[in-house]
């Protein structure tokens, strides 16, 4: 398969490109000066793309590479792919699901646990040296709390099992009711946010669930709510975040993904009810790893015409 042209649409894993390397002749989009020209150039040999949640393949980079077969994402999220195109072109799609999932929902309880007990504080309180003028103010306690989560598939139901491990009781708001949960459904984002302490964002981006953490939403959370986005950013309207832990309507924060990553809203920075991360929710060596497998794994099958691992289209 080493004639097999695949285009890498920007640095991901330094294992996957190693390997793609190996296994195809391997085209890495973000060292090309002139993208546009390169995509002419090289529109009748590259086979096959992939992308992850940064960067994925729009309708003009389908348009522009006739031959492209299929599109695996080293991610589980799809929105940086127009699966409507693919579909018309009849390009596969897979993407990593499952192998992430563990991470992701182990970092929503880490944040959890790092607003509410104010961890990231607490450390610089003791690196400055200020322990030794007086002990730390009190914090909030999380065992207990009404967690709220917004979309129950794989990841939402992963943070659900491990909330419920520290008494919390769990509820959940999604496109339509899940039959056989034993969480409350709430049919809308408003109700759910004012029936719980903490608010989870674990839904897919889509056109329907951009900004769906809004004003109504993030006033219903309240002064004592926490809300923790492991979904993309897009999903909440930043502005209104912002100026919600600014005036201190809303409690507090704990954010892995942005809306403009990896740019982030300066007035985040010196708040202290807020915690910030660089989208690592699958950022584990283990995982990294076991979703470049899973991308390697469809390609092969893919060329080998054997039945792909976690076909999406």
């Amino acid at each position: 398969m080493e004639s097999i042209g695949v285009l890498m649409a920007c640095p991901m894993n330094p294992y996957l490109e190693q390997e793609l390397d190996k296994r195809f002749t391997l085209h890495r989009l973000w060292k090309v000066p002139e993208k546009s020209t390169f995509l002419t150039t090289h529109s009748n040999s590259i086979r096959a793309l992939v992308g992850n949640a940064s960067a994925g393949a729009d309708a003009q980079m389908i348009e522009a590479l006739p031959k492209m077969e299929i599109v695996a994402s080293f991610s589980v999220g799809l929105d940086k792919i127009d699966l409507a195109k693919c579909k018309e072109k009849g390009i596969r799609v897979t993407n990593t699901p499952d192998v992430l999932t563990e991470d992701v929902a182990d970092l929503a309880i880490g944040l959890m646990l790092a607003v509410l007990r104010k961890l990231c504080e607490c450390d610089r309180y003791v690196r400055s040296g200020k322990w030794k003028k007086g002990s730390y103010m009190l914090t909030t306690k999380f065992t207990g709390k009404r967690v709220g989560i917004i979309g129950l598939g794989r990841i939402g139901m992963a943070i659900a099992k491990r909330a419920e491990a520290f008494s919390c009781p769990i509820s959940y708001h999604s496109r339509t009711e899940i039959p056989e949960t034993k969480y409350k459904y709430y049919p809308s984002v408003v109700e759910l946010a004012a029936n719980c302490d903490i608010l989870v964002v674990a839904c897919s981006l889509t056109a329907e669930t951009r900004h769906i953490v809004d004003r109504k939403v993030i006033d219903a959370l309240g002064v004592k709510g926490v809300l923790i986005n492991i979904g993309r950013g897009p999903h909440v309207d930043e502005p209104e975040l912002v100026s919600a832990l600014v005036e201190r309507r809303l409690g507090g924060a704990g954010i892995d993904v942005f809306e403009h990553e990896p740019e982030v809203p300066e007035e985040l920075f010196g708040l202290d009810n807020v915690v910030l991360l660089p989208h690592v929710g699958s950022g584990t060596e283990e995982t990294r790893k076991d979703m470049a497998d899973l991308v390697l794994g469809n390609l092969e099958a893919h060329f080998l015409n054997k039945p792909l691992l976690t076909p999406v289209v």
